[in-house]
């Protein structure tokens, strides 16, 4: 036990002088890191006083530097300021001779950096030297280049303003059916001005408008885009484009004008007139595109409404003339000629929008001018409309087919009546604002205008009828006046279901085809009163042989053979008279002639086989060959000759 605390303790001793070795080490690293502290405290000491006396040196010479540097750099400003200074003084001499020269003598963009040098010389001396002899060289100066500008700007549209040809007029309007609204890009198809001349126009304006404060290139661009404008639209509508026109014209409208040349060049003048009026709409188009940038905005609606005034008047002015004709042609009772403005009015309706459209910020007066024109047409149209009316009503013509065919007045009507169909919408709408029973307020819609114009050719129809059987009473012979309206009458329902109009009539008054039917109906039994004396003899009105008695083979009176002979020799002469007379009537539509044929046999041959039949067997005569001249199958065939001349 002993010795294990002995050698405990000899441990603990050995530890101990262990930590104590390791104690005297750290006691002289302290000291030697306290000596190094020292001597670091003493090195930063001297390094801080060596820095203070530095910064005593060094600062002066910095602030010196600094000051050189701001005084050099003021210089250098000085300097600069003063050579621009002296360029503003040197500026009119630099730049007056190709000022004076004008944008031609160099390129614009050279021309545009001299008056640039121009305006900041202004500028300066606006602001320095008001009232100094520079100053009212450089003013003067100043207005030689805004002249110069302004007469560049004249000399551009002059030199490449060029009218649209005709045929590239003629072309786009082919190409597109309808024209699209003002702002497409089918405007640009147009190219009236080249990308460059456009811009150069854009480049002086700006200039113009900014620095010269001067609207008069605008009054420039006006008056030479409006010289163009009208001359496009002229040159499109003189003789080459009626050339180019007519070949390009692929059908014609079938009219009933007596001269067919006649016909031709109003075709061709409404034809003209119709795309001059779309052309025109397309050159407005044009010119409202290509002002952009060139014309200031607050300016392009006045500048617009200018330019296009001498154009629009043109054209306002030709279809003013065009009413006045068709006045005229109303007046001579030419109504088919007056059918030449409903086309018109049709297109000129179909566009309105769009001219309304592109007119729309002008004044009120050249706004106006289209709608006055359509108004114009309209009422001219109207009152054609209703004069010939009255002239079918009051027609006083004596001359009458002799043969009972369809009278020229029907066929002139229907005529009319079947080219009036083309335009039903735009004669409806003329006669509900400025017809007999107009109604302006009233609601222009397809429908009421179709009715309107049903309720019209009701009307004419009426008076066409009335008059027709006023005629038929002139002649004397009472069988041709149920033939001559039956020939009319057929001839107006026919003709009324082949064009069509009857399919507008009936959507007006369902009754229309019933009651031509009826009046055919009604013409042929007024007709067959013509029969009226061949059938006296063989219906025996003057008492008649018995059924009995002529079945006897018995001895017959002569008072009885004489009456049998004076039937069959009546009916002769009669039936001959009726075929010479009625072979000569005209039955021009070959289902009437046939019906009629058909008929005649149905309601003769019967009657005259009952006749025959009771006494052809009669011995009445040694000579019955001398009375019995038809068998009743020769009494079709002659009646199967009727209606026909060459029988």
């Amino acid at each position: 036990m002993i010795d294990e605390i002995a050698e405990l303790k000899h441990d603990i001793d050995k530890k101990l002088e262990k930590e104590e070795t390791h104690l005297n080490l750290l006691r002289q690293c302290l000291n030697r890191y306290g000596t190094n502290t020292q001597h670091m405290v003493n090195i930063l000491n001297s390094f801080e006083e060596r820095l203070q006396n530095l910064e005593k040196t060094i600062v002066p010479v910095y602030n010196e530097t600094e000051n050189l540097r701001r005084r050099q750099e003021n210089i250098e400003k000085t300097m600069h300021t003063l050579d621009n200074v002296l360029s503003y003084y040197h500026t009119a001499k630099d730049v007056e001779a190709t000022v004076k020269e004008g944008p031609a003598a160099s390129d614009l963009e050279t021309y545009m950096a001299y008056l640039e040098k121009v305006l900041k010389a202004k500028k300066y001396f606006e602001t320095y030297s008001p009232n100094s002899k520079e100053m009212k060289e450089i003013e003067r100066i100043f207005e030689d280049g805004k002249e110069a500008l302004q007469h560049e700007f004249k000399s551009l549209l002059n030199r490449h303003g060029r009218p649209v040809p005709p045929i590239v007029i003629l072309d786009l309007l082919n190409t597109d059916e309808e024209l699209p609204p003002i702002g497409a890009d089918t405007d640009l198809a147009l190219e009236q001005l080249s990308e460059k001349v456009t811009q150069d126009l854009r480049t002086i304006s700006k200039w113009l408008t900014e620095y010269g404060k001067s609207t008069e290139f605008i009054r420039t661009y006006q008056t030479a885009r409006s010289f163009i404008l009208s001359r496009s639209l002229a040159g499109n509508f003189t003789k080459k484009a009626s050339s180019l026109l007519q070949l390009e014209q692929s059908h014609r409208k079938q009219g009933s004008y007596p001269d067919p040349i006649k016909e031709e060049a109003a075709d061709l003048e409404t034809d003209l007139y119709i795309n001059e009026i779309s052309a025109l709409l397309r050159l407005m188009q044009s010119e409202a595109h290509l002002m952009r940038g060139i014309i200031p905005e607050k300016h392009q609606r006045t500048a617009f409404d200018n330019i296009i005034q001498q154009a629009l008047d043109t054209l306002v002015n030709e279809g003013e003339l065009l009413a006045t004709a068709a006045r005229k042609n109303v007046a001579r009772h030419e109504f088919t000629a007056v059918l030449s403005i409903f086309p018109i009015v049709q297109h000129l309706r179909a566009v309105k929008s769009e001219f309304d459209l592109i007119l729309e910020g002008c004044q009120a007066p050249t706004r106006a001018k289209l709608t006055s024109l359509l108004s114009t047409l309209d009422s001219t149209g109207a009152k054609a409309l209703e004069e010939f009316t009255d002239s079918i009503r009051n027609d006083k013509s004596t001359t009458m087919p002799k043969d009972g065919t369809v009278h020229e007045l029907a066929n002139h009507t229907i005529i009319f009546l079947e080219q009036l169909l083309e335009y039903a919408e735009t004669a409806g709408a003329m006669l509900l604002m400025h017809g007999e029973k107009s109604n302006p307020s009233a609601l222009i819609t397809p429908e009421n205008c179709r009715n309107k114009l049903a309720d019209y050719m009701t009307r004419v129809l009426s008076a066409l009828g009335l008059n027709l059987s006023n005629k038929a009473e002139t002649y004397s012979d009472p069988a041709l006046r149920p033939v001559f309206m039956l020939n009319n009458f057929n001839y107006i329902i026919k003709s009324l279901t082949r064009s069509g109009l009857l399919e507008l009539l009936s959507a007006w008054n369902k009754d229309i085809a019933d009651f031509y039917n009826s009046q055919i109906l009604e013409q042929k039994r007024e007709y067959s009163q013509s029969w009226s004396k061949a059938l006296h003899y063989i219906l025996e009105m003057d008492k008649p042989l018995s059924q009995h008695r002529a079945q006897d083979n018995v001895k017959l009176k002569d008072k009885e053979r004489q009456n049998i002979k004076d039937k069959f020799t009546g009916f002769n002469k009669e039936l001959e008279e009726i075929f010479r007379v009625q072979k000569t009537y005209a039955m021009p539509d070959s289902e009437l002639r046939a019906s009629l044929v058909a008929e005649n046999k149905e309601y003769m041959v019967p009657r005259y086989t009952l006749f025959y039949n009771k006494y052809c067997n009669l011995n009445f005569s040694k000579n019955k060959n001398k009375y019995i001249k038809y068998q009743p199958s020769d009494v079709a065939a002659l009646l199967d000759k009727f209606f026909d001349a060459s029988a």
